[in-house]
């Protein structure tokens, strides 16, 4: 059974493979970019028409009852899809199917605090650092009795991914991960950004205070709105698509979860002293040696314009990485041919 305690000896086989020969290929136009790399050139998702994933599936997984989706066959190679704040499994709705049609097993959840997910007891801490996160993967891929998987994610779950990707890699296939690399470094965090990444982190700040826990509570939807337009400012999404996903914010211990990831990453909020020792581990910034591809939206206001170059040396295995043309921060929901060839590529990596 898995034994949360037991995650300092845990974080210190392989799923069952398919050619992909036989498998239609995503279509990807690509553009080269200023520095000569591949640019692929994506559009919006409206008209792709899924909406849902069908009836959800809940198991137990550690601290949580986990809600999740699942597409694909099930003895295909396991992919596990990760979505971030203020976002949910929709983010996927378009990458599932797609995936799926190429023999792989997907796992779409609920990360704590959205959706069907639940804690199973009233009396646990509302933890949201970022080993805790973490860790809620791990055990959900236990319960599913899923050796290894393929790791693919942004915000928070690229974070997660990343995660797992540098302390528990023979857990993890191949890994893609938006905006790169994201584990936190907390006393790193106390240095001021330049002003423009600052104010994009506007709703970071506000979180910090109690006005800003009050807002959550009162107002989850009317912020969520606001980050999108502002994350995703060429993504023109219908108020269906938003519903959709603002549902899963009537989950009990959806305000106490977000506040407590962003005042943890600030140094505002303790996290649960069991995992310091993990979390020494990340803040010292661990390489990620499996294979990687990462990917940036070229109109997310957290991404630095470029190639990747500013986090390329903390991944030291087989690697690519891809700029995303006129596209936001939710990637797999604007992008979702690009977001599906990543994982297929980050597959074909650990192929070699």
């Amino acid at each position: 059974m898995f034994n949360r305690r037991s995650f300092g000896k845990i974080m210190g086989v392989s799923a069952a493979s398919t050619s992909l020969a036989a498998v239609p290929t995503v279509s990807r136009a690509a553009t080269p970019t200023a520095s000569g790399r591949e640019s692929a050139a994506t559009t919006s998702t409206a008209g792709w028409g899924h909406t849902s994933f069908g009836p959800l599936k809940q198991i137990h997984a550690g601290e949580l009852n986990v809600g999740y989706a699942e597409a694909g066959p099930a003895h295909g190679p396991a992919v596990v899809l990760l979505h971030g704040w203020p976002h949910d499994i929709h983010s996927f709705v378009d990458v599932a199917p797609l995936l799926a049609a190429r023999g792989y097993r997907v796992i779409v959840p609920y990360l704590r605090g959205h959706g069907t997910t639940r804690f199973l007891s009233d009396r646990t801490f509302r933890n949201a650092q970022q080993s805790v996160v973490a860790l809620d993967i791990i055990a959900l891929m236990d319960a599913l009795k899923i050796e290894k998987a393929i790791l693919a994610g942004f915000d928070w779950g690229s974070r997660t991914a990343d995660i797992i990707a540098a302390l528990r890699p023979e857990r993890c296939r191949a890994l893609v991960s938006v905006t790169g690399y994201l584990i936190t470094n907390r006393e790193r965090n106390e240095a001021p950004l330049p002003p423009q990444a600052e104010w994009a982190w506007w709703y970071q700040f506000y979180f910090a205070t109690e006005r800003g826990r009050l807002g959550l509570e009162a107002n989850a939807r009317d912020l969520a709105r606001l980050v999108w337009r502002f994350n995703s400012p060429t993504w023109d999404f219908d108020e269906a698509t938003f519903d959709r996903t603002a549902a899963a914010f009537d989950n009990p211990d959806h305000a106490a979860i977000v506040i407590h990831n962003y005042r943890w990453r600030l140094g505002l909020a303790d996290g649960d002293p069991r995992y310091d020792r993990i979390e020494n581990r990340l803040a010292a910034g661990p390489v990620i040696g499996v294979p990687t591809v990462t990917l940036d939206g070229e109109r997310d206001p957290f991404t630095p314009a470029g190639d990747g170059s500013s986090y390329r040396d903390k991944f030291s295995g087989p690697y690519a990485h891809r700029t995303l043309k006129d596209i936001g921060h939710n990637v797999p929901q604007e992008a979702p041919e690009a977001f599906a060839e990543a994982v297929v590529e980050a597959d074909r990596l650990a192929r070699r």
